[in-house]
Order: C-alpha cells, then structure tokens, then sequence
C-alpha cells in the first residue's frame, strides 16, 4: 500500500500496520510522518523502542535477531530502522525481505530512508513492503502549491490565513516547509488562534527592525524619499528579508495604479480603496500620492516591480536593495500636470 503524508492521519486512526517505509527528501514532512507513526505505536502499546542506524557498517543479521529477541519490558515493542544512504545494497534488501517472510507479532517495523529512485523502487525489498506493509512517499511541495500548504498547515493549528497572507509567507520562507512551520509557530504564539491578514504576518517576518516596512510605506508615499531610502538601508543593514520589503512596496504601487486609472477614468475610488481594504485614515494619503505621479509612472514602477522580483529570485540584475531605492524615488513629485478630475472621493 502506498500513502500520501496527508492520507496518513487517517490511516492511522484505525491502527497501525506492522511494518512502514517513510521515504523522501523533505525534511519536515519526513520527520512529522515517521513521528505520526511513533506516536500511533505508543497509544496502541508498543512501549518498547529499539532504534537501529544503517550505516556502511551495520550488521544486516541484527535486523532479524533483534526481531527474534524476546522483549524484556513490553508485550509490543518498535523497531526504528534508520537507513541514511537510501542503499540497503544487496544484504539489507534480502534481510528486509527475509522479516517480511515472517515479521514478529509482537513488533512494528518502522523504516525511513531518503528518496528512492525508480530503479530502487522496482526493487524485490520495496515491492515486499509496498505488497505487505505501508510505504510513505514525502514529496517536496511544489511552488505553485505553497500557500494552500501553508493555509492549511494554519488551519490545523487554529490559525484563519487569508491567501495573500499565506503567499507572502511561502515567498518569504521560498519553499521550506520547516521555515514555514516555524513561522505559523512565532503567529500563533505572537497572535493566538484566529484570523490573520497581511499586516500581522508582515510585522512577524519583519523580526524587530528598528524600522518597518510599515514605516517604509508611509514615507514611500508622503514623498519623504530620503526617509524612505534611509528606513531600505536600515532594513538591509538588519537583515530584513528582500521579498517581504518588496511585498509592502508592490502593493502600494498596485494600489496607485489602479487609483491612477479611476482618476483618469473619472470612476469614483470607493470601490479601489474597498477591494485593497486601505483605513480611511490613508486613502488621503494615497490620493496625494497618485497627484503627484502619472499613470505612466505607475506603470513604469510595476515593470520595475518585475524586475526586482526575477533578480531576487536569481536572475543577473541591479542589487534588489538599489532597485528598490529606485523604486521609492519614483514616487516623489514628478513635473507633469495633475490628473484631469480626481473623481468622487469616499
């Protein structure tokens, strides 16, 4: 039988099976599937734990014997067969075989390994466990499929992520799941179950700076660009992450964007401050903003935008941080007439 990590909860509310193979190279959910496992043996009895690590020096006959021992504490006992190198050569696989030909009643096998290639996994020793046993396969969770990871991991533990919070968090943590994890850690603790947007997870990526992208943002759009480009070398000098600064700034820009275009439009902004959910308190702040640039401009800073994201990401380019700085100095007053009409104000 072959599981997903996600299956395995449910797998194991009916009991363990004698004999397992976790198998993969994603660290965390290796490890909290292999933990799922020990954790079902104990509430099912099998109080007694013997690990064993196959290294290049093991014995593959201990596997049998240890099998075969009498255990001295428990009636049920765990086998935590560790195989580092993904390789149990020809030795192991015949003596996983050989268990599987007549595993202990009294034991449950627990194997964790690596990936396995496809040659190993057309193995006779695979197949024994995938024909008598459970085998798990942890595969890394692709980009794309990040944020509906992060937004149920969330959800598990009490946490109400909105997408946009959990993209910005899988763009900060860049695939780790284990970074993640301990993220939605640091936003229960710092935040307690619940709903949480942008703005909290932005405030827990950002660590304690001593300034804020928050901060950042209000003079990025005051114009105070020498505030503004004094608060980016701040951040860099603290080690701030690139993509959560870049996050804060995009979706500023974005905003003047669609603002510019209803102001050109004539539309009322209403509708472009509701769907970006901006404070009353900022909308006056923003539509000073947008008299000062063009639309033009607007559009000129989201290529920009782009670009910063490809170099951050590893394509050849400008220092992010410049461009950055760019990008902030962008938004101080241009010399061009005003946008025709600023429209119906909330």
């Amino acid at each position: 039988m072959k599981l997903r990590p996600e299956q395995l909860h449910e797998h194991l509310r009916k009991g363990p099976a004698s004999v397992y193979l976790v198998t993969g190279d994603e660290p965390l959910q290796l490890l909290e599937a292999a933990d799922d496992i020990r954790r079902s043996a104990r509430e099912h009895g099998y109080s007694e734990r013997q690990v064993m690590e196959a290294d290049q020096r093991f014995d593959w006959n201990s596997l049998g014997q240890e099998a075969d021992a009498l255990s001295l504490f428990s009636e049920l006992r765990l086998i935590d067969l560790r195989v580092p190198g993904g390789k149990p050569g020809r030795e192991g696989g015949q003596a996983i075989c050989d268990y599987l030909e007549r595993p202990a009643s009294d034991t449950l096998l627990l194997i964790t390994m690596p990936r396995l290639d496809a040659s190993r996994q057309r193995s006779k020793w695979f197949k024994a466990i995938e024909k008598k046993g459970v085998v798990v396969q942890v595969w890394p969770v692709k980009a794309e499929q990040m944020p509906g990871w992060i937004k149920n991991r969330a959800q598990h533990h009490g946490l109400q992520l909105s997408y946009d919070a959990a993209r910005l968090l899988a763009q900060h943590t860049e695939g780790n799941l284990l970074a993640a994890a301990q993220e939605l850690d640091k936003l229960r603790l710092n935040y307690g179950v619940g709903n949480l947007g942008i703005d909290q997870v932005m405030d827990s990526v950002s660590g304690h700076a001593h300034y804020t992208v928050f901060e950042l943002v209000d003079a990025a759009l005051a114009g105070d660009t020498v505030r503004a480009v004094r608060i980016i070398r701040s951040l860099r000098a603290e080690g701030s992450p690139q993509p959560v600064v870049l996050w804060a700034l995009g979706r500023e820009v974005r905003l003047l964007a669609e603002i510019a275009e209803a102001m050109q439009l004539r539309e009322p902004l209403a509708a472009v401050f509701s769907k970006h959910g901006v404070w009353k308190t900022r909308q006056q702040a923003v539509t000073d903003c947008v008299h000062r640039i063009s639309l033009a401009r607007c559009h000129q800073m989201l290529h920009l935008l782009a670009r910063i994201d490809d170099t951050i990401k590893g394509r050849p380019g400008l220092d992010p941080w410049l461009q950055m700085e760019q990008l902030v100095l962008r938004m101080r007053r241009q010399r061009v007439e005003r946008h025709p009409g600023a429209g119906s104000q909330p």
